[in-house]
């Protein structure tokens, strides 16, 4: 597995594990079979889990697993062992939001996994009309400061509000974006401007929901509704760029290349994510260690010049999405918004 230095001490994989199909309403999150999964996928290299706040049972779920992995292979081992998490503050608490409730937010974190310093908090805001995103992000600063936070990440914030936060002092080492071949939106601007600030990026829904991979290829585009949410969002995307038939010619040109190189259609998507400049890792769903095989394929899979190529004349033809990092989704008028869930937090107590 290869591995990046997201910042000074801060190694992880440039695969990651997770965790939001671990939350609770997606599988068994409380179960010992996930404790053991994540085990393996730490033994076979992919070090670093994602998780977030919001994520019901999941930030518990990866304390229980650091004790275990501790007990079993030691402290040295822990060590190598990196914890992403998330500050999403419900949208209905951004105008009355306090410094007391971040460290509120921060301390359950805390407790949650076990530790005394959280490796990396990623730090979202549903509306800038609420004004307070930036003194919020001044407080993870402080709580950085004092020992609570080692690191500090964004994820969702467009190109200007990201600017916004390193010029005030807030030093982010990363920003989580959703990233693909069928959404490019941060090719527009923010990966240009995330290096001039020294953010990397760490990119979600590389495959889609599961849009890009060998289940979809030649079947006909689905009439009713289909079965979870973010099958719903990722759609929405493929009608946008440019329909289905377009999504087919790319599922086409993946699995020939996926052919050549003895893999499939999803690796050979989510690797084409590492290539792209300033990308430090790719964030990968995996309910359990089934997946583990195809997602260490990610990093060995060395895609050609001619490779990237053939992707890119497909896409040639593609509508770029509208707007900046993550603006569709929040229209919570428009079709893209209208889908999300806002107050996760809330729904979780």
């Amino acid at each position: 597995m290869q591995t990046r230095n997201l910042a000074p001490g801060h190694t992880i994989s440039r695969v990651i594990r997770g965790g939001w199909q671990m939350a609770e309403g997606h599988g068994s999150a409380v179960s010992d079979a996930a404790v053991d999964d994540m085990v393996a996928f730490a033994d076979a290299g992919i070090t670093t889990f994602d998780c977030a706040d919001i994520y019901t049972g999941v930030e518990a779920l990866i304390g229980r697993f650091r004790d275990r992995y501790r007990d079993l292979r030691g402290a040295e081992a822990l060590s190598r062992i990196r914890v992403h998490t998330k500050c999403v503050p419900d949208l209905t608490l951004l105008h009355t939001l306090r410094k007391s409730d971040i460290e509120a937010t921060i301390d359950t974190s805390l407790s949650r996994l076990g530790v005394e310093r959280l490796d990396l908090v990623q730090f979202h805001w549903w509306d800038y009309a609420a004004p307070k995103w930036l003194e919020a992000a001044g407080w993870l600063e402080e709580l950085r400061q004092a020992g609570k936070i080692a690191r500090i990440g964004s994820t969702n914030f467009d190109t200007a509000h990201m600017r916004a936060i390193c010029e005030a002092g807030v030093p982010l080492v990363s920003i989580q974006v959703q990233y693909s071949l069928l959404d490019r939106r941060p090719e527009k601007a923010m990966a240009a401007a995330a290096a001039e600030h020294g953010v990397s990026l760490l990119c979600y829904g590389t495959v889609a929901g599961g849009f890009l991979s060998d289940r979809w290829l030649g079947q006909a585009e689905p009439a009713g509704a289909l079965e979870n949410r973010s099958l719903v969002k990722y759609k929405l995307i493929i009608d946008d760029i440019g329909g289905w038939d377009l999504f087919q010619a790319l599922l086409a040109e993946l699995r020939r290349i996926a052919d050549a190189h003895g893999t499939d259609i999803a690796t050979v998507a989510s690797a084409a994510m590492l290539d792209r400049p300033g990308v430090a890792a790719v964030i990968v769903g995996a309910r359990n260690r089934t997946h583990l095989a195809g997602n260490l394929a990610i990093s060995d899979l060395a895609l050609g010049a001619a490779d990237r190529a053939a992707i890119d004349a497909v896409l040639a033809e593609a509508r770029p999405l509208e707007g900046d990092v993550y603006e569709l989704e929040r229209d919570r008028n428009g079709r893209h918004g209208a889908i999300m869930k806002y107050n996760l937090n809330n729904e979780a107590v």
